[in-house]
């Protein structure tokens, strides 16, 4: 891309404005610290050129928006066609206080919905279940059966909205719910869209919330992949999630490269179910942490792009271009908000939602600055929006596509990031024996993963105890009092409200429908076939998600980890 007598004179000259300009300079006044480096201490150099990127190959490295390897984006027009769906994460109480706070959203400007369960729902426990008591309604919405999916969407129009479900080991019962609703509203299955995160994958690598095995578990996953090719195709039955991976401690290129090689992995089951690559692939999507270092993150969702593209070209043959478009939802990340000055987060999640908007991505959750210390206040969700929307309206940030693509250290720092990501990928494919399925099982069996990720973090938490890593309010610049705002706080009687619902539902549904309906998924477990039918009608008989549940511990059976020695 450069003249090669350019590119020796750029050098010539870089070198003699170290030795006569820069050094005498730092001799005066010295510099800041010993060493510059991003949160994942990457080391970053004092002044990039374009001798940085002599090897850059415009066409083949970069390329235009819209088109292959798609590293300046996925869509021709970016945000000046549309900007990214606002989409802020909310769930807490009952379904009916989730409802309020669902279309108190939407009429401040959301332009999408996302759940969050709690933690009975997320482990597949009814709220009734002994080891949820204490823990309904706490941490996400309370969701045990049809009829609470029912109050969740009440007065939303689903053919209209989409809603993203951030759920795991019972992902399959809460999209059999959100079908059986389309279903009993007379709303066409094609019309419903979303995403569901049901990254099981992720849950034994990163986040730690199973019920049955690995293997098991990802049986259901291409079951929910299947179906979705067949009857929803605007619902994205997987969100790959390095959100999780990057919040238990990994790197930016741990987090890149762990996820890639879970999204491999699924296309790889799901191929050999026997589903052509792109039946599917498009309705993949991805969910990817953004952090303080802005040009890191900004050059991971370049790289991810460019990996994504290249690899599912390559290695999976596929030829339908949405196949090979990596698309994905960005979330700041909660691991850097401090219960300390807690307003400081708002500055950095602003931060963290600009690298996320200047790397293209295609929805956007902001976390709030309260989150920290409890469930968003709705005076903090609120500011979260807002956040979104100056920076969509005010700033400019949304006017040009890939506004940071050609500089010298985006660009060189992209490169290093692929090339790392890809080292690792690679490492797992190889421990598979050529399969990054096989491969990435290995891993989660052999403590591959929690090796690796625990490494980066203890190294990561070093530096902040060491001052190295300055969190401001934490470490430096602290102050003295309490900085605590008024937080949310999610009442008792919330459960008993749950159960109440609960019991009568149990009351009033057809208890033999529901024996034959447990019935019915006994012999598709054990029979290998596809379970996302049956869970549909299931669910209608009002069958509760607990139940279902433990049919599939019971025929799979649990999981327990175990670290073993490499």
């Amino acid at each position: 891309m450069y003249d090669e007598d350019d590119l020796a004179s750029i050098r010539e000259a870089r070198d003699e404005w170290e030795s006569e300009t820069r050094d005498p300079f730092v001799e005066k006044g010295g510099e800041r610290k010993d060493r510059f480096a991003t949160v994942s201490n990457h080391g970053v150099e004092d002044l990039y050129t374009p001798a940085d990127v002599a090897d850059l190959d415009y066409e083949s490295d970069l390329g235009f928006p819209g088109k292959p390897p798609y590293t300046r984006g996925v869509y021709p027009t970016m945000y000046r066609g549309r900007t990214w769906t606002m989409r802020q994460f909310a769930g807490f109480g009952t379904a009916t206080e989730t409802n309020e706070r669902f279309h108190y959203l939407i009429e401040n400007g959301q332009t999408g919905l996302s759940t969050a369960f709690d933690m009975p729902s997320l482990m597949g426990k009814d709220s009734d279940d002994p080891l949820s008591d204490g823990e309904v309604g706490k941490e996400g919405v309370a969701v045990d059966t049809l009829r609470d999916m029912e109050v969740l969407f009440d007065g939303i129009d689903i053919g209209e909205v989409t809603t993203s479900f951030t759920i795991n080991p019972s992902a399959p019962v809460v999209f059999a719910m959100y079908v059986a609703l389309a279903d009993n509203r007379g709303v066409p299955r094609e019309r419903i869209g979303g995403t569901f995160q049901n990254d099981m994958l992720k849950e034994f690598i990163a986040q730690k919330e199973w019920v049955i095995p690995p293997e098991s578990s990802l049986k259901l996953v291409t079951d929910t992949v299947e179906f979705a090719a067949e009857e929803t195709p605007r619902i994205r039955p997987i969100s790959v999630s390095g959100y999780h991976i990057r919040e238990a401690g990994s790197t930016a290129v741990q987090e890149l490269a762990f996820t890639l090689a879970d999204g491999f992995a699924y296309v790889e089951d799901a191929v050999d179910r026997g589903l052509d690559v792109d039946e599917f692939a498009p309705q993949l999507s991805f969910f990817f942490n953004s952090h303080n270092s802005i040009f890191e993150e900004v050059a991971k969702f370049r790289a991810a792009r460019r990996i994504y593209h290249d690899v599912m070209s390559e290695w999976y043959d596929a030829e339908d271009k949405r196949s090979t478009q990596l698309k994905f939802h960005t979330q700041t990340a909660g691991q850097s908000l401090t219960a300390q000055q807690p307003l400081n987060n708002i500055v950095r999640v602003t931060i963290q939602a600009l690298a996320g908007v200047l790397g293209g991505t295609q929805s956007l959750h902001t976390n709030s600055f309260d989150e920290a210390l409890a469930l968003p206040s709705e005076e903090a969700v609120t500011v979260a929006l807002r956040t979104q929307q100056i920076i969509a309206e005010e700033s400019g940030a949304a006017d040009v596509i890939d506004p940071l693509g050609g500089s010298y250290f985006v660009e060189t720092l992209t490169d290093e990031i692929e090339a790392e990501a890809m080292a690792y990928i690679e490492e797992i494919r190889e421990m598979g024996d050529g399969s990054v399925r096989d491969g990435v099982l290995a891993g989660i069996d052999e403590g591959y993963y929690h090796r690796e990720i625990s490494e980066a973090s203890y190294e990561y938490q070093s530096r902040v105890e060491d001052g190295e890593e300055v969190v401001v309010g934490v470490n430096k610049y602290d102050t003295e009092g309490d900085t605590r705002p008024d937080l949310l706080h999610v009442e008792d009687e919330v459960q008993d409200r749950q159960l109440a619902r609960l019991e009568s539902v149990k009351d009033d549904r057809d208890d033999a429908a529901v024996e034959a309906a447990l019935s019915d998924l006994r012999e598709t477990v054990r029979d290998g076939d596809n379970v996302m039918p049956v869970l549909v009608d299931a669910v209608k008989e009002y069958v509760t998600m607990g139940e279902i549940m433990d049919v599939f511990a019971e025929e799979y059976g649990t999981y327990r980890e175990t670290i073993g020695v490499m």
